[in-house]
């Protein structure tokens, strides 16, 4: 199979690595990619919101399937222009990927179809917003309704903090993703990330990840994309998975197929794990990025049967297997991020970092300038190793981290700690 995959960051990577281990792929072209990933597949510096150009791409390389690795391309309907020109693609229609584009419509999804989540109200202005803060209280969540990059989010512990996260997002801070505003309730719990592969009818579920998206150790400072994962969470316990698929996956394949637009591709849901049990926080329609990273570590089986299945509505005939190991993702970020950072610092000794057998380096913001490897994002690098624990898998990732030459660099020291928390 001639294989095209669309994206360019860290998870983008993780998904050419496992894609290029497949015995059944010809060919895989990325783009636009980035250096790491031009060490498993071409790269081409196509414009993927030309959705035109991709399509004359794919016929002119005869490409066989289409993995979308990012969200946007998805909520612009990139896979419905696509199917109409016969190729086919791993990733839902502009309609399914509401589940990300638009917060409201997710939740109206959840109280349409009795899926369990925090309660919410929907606001298109300010004053309205603000006032049902003011009976509801703090601490509250303020969201954007559309795609923010991860950072349309506030978890306000005061009013003061409500209401200046409501401002933001009606003064332009996030763009249209902020003209509509999703106010809902604060839940008590542990955070997990869980993964299925749809076909529409059917959710093949993967394994379990946790993610950190504070910038600061101990789940401090401001959100951002993803400042570390690993895998499994063992907070997702086997009754808890059982629970999920039955209470939120099963009713959301179902509700979307009902609603006309069945779900294919992944479904990533964010949950919050409480005292009565799984609660929905939010959809997205791709892998997470950096719990890809952690995920494909730890898959045993070839991704690229596992996505034709889904894209051939297949999956009823097949499962996917991990290795027994954890996983373990740490983020390193240019300093200054998630706000104002410097582009083009040298990035140096990434090859002997990366030399054990258990440590992959996934470049998720680099550059190549005069032969070497520069930042060119806020998330620049997942440094990700398997050990029989978390905690031997955070000491190789971190062992790698510190072998790395980036000056510039920083990430956070506490990757994994409520798993190894348990541990004690």
């Amino acid at each position: 199979m001639n294989v095209l995959l669309i994206g360019s960051g860290g998870r983008e990577h993780a998904l050419a690595w496992k894609l290029a281990a497949s015995p059944i792929l010809e060919a895989l072209y990325c783009a636009p990619g980035n250096p790491g990933i031009a060490e498993c597949a071409m790269c081409f510096d196509l414009d993927v919101d030309d959705h035109a150009a991709v399509v004359r791409f794919c016929q002119d390389k005869e490409i066989s399937l289409v993995v979308v690795g990012p969200e946007a391309p998805l909520v612009a309907g990139i896979a419905d222009d696509l199917t109409e020109a016969g190729i086919p693609v791993f990733g839902p229609s502009r309609a399914a990927a509401q589940l990300e584009g638009s917060k409201g419509f997710t939740k109206d999804l959840c109280d349409r179809y009795g899926i369990p989540t925090g309660s919410y109200m929907r606001f298109n202005n300010a004053p309205k917003a603000k006032a049902y803060i003011r009976v509801t209280g703090a601490p509250i969540v303020i969201k954007a309704d559309g795609l923010a990059a991860g950072k349309g989010v506030t978890v306000a512990h005061t009013l003061e903090e409500a209401f200046a996260a409501v401002d933001d997002c009606f003064e332009g801070a996030f763009g249209e993703a902020g003209a509509e505003v999703v106010v809902e309730e604060f839940l008590e719990g542990e955070e997990a990330s869980f993964f299925c592969l749809c076909d529409g009818k059917t959710a093949l579920p993967l394994t379990t990840a946790q993610d950190h998206k504070a910038v600061g150790d101990g789940d401090t400072g401001p959100n951002t994309g993803g400042m570390g994962a690993y895998s499994p969470a063992p907070v997702m316990t086997e009754t808890m998975i059982e629970r999920t698929m039955k209470e939120i996956i099963g009713p959301t394949l179902a509700g979307m197929a009902d609603m006309g637009m069945p779900f294919t591709g992944v479904l990533y849901a964010g949950l919050m794990i409480t005292p009565t049990g799984p609660q929905l926080i939010e959809y997205n329609v791709r892998f997470g990025d950096p719990e890809c990273q952690v995920l494909m570590m730890r898959l045993k089986d070839d991704l690229l049967l596992l996505v034709k299945a889904a894209t051939d509505g297949m999956l009823w005939t097949t499962s996917a297997r991990w290795r027994d190991e954890a996983a373990l993702c740490v983020v390193m970020a240019s300093k200054g991020y998630p706000g104002a950072y410097q582009k083009g610092s040298v990035i140096e000794n990434l090859a002997e970092a990366g030399a054990p057998d258990d440590v992959e380096i996934f470049h998720a913001g680099t550059a190549l300038k005069d032969g070497g490897i520069v930042a060119d994002g806020g998330r620049v690098l997942g440094v990700t190793a398997l050990g029989r624990t978390v905690a031997e898998a955070r000491d190789k990732a971190y062992q790698a981290v510190d072998a790395i030459d980036w000056p510039e660099g920083f990430c956070r020291r506490d990757i994994g700690w409520r798993a190894i928390d348990r541990d004690k």
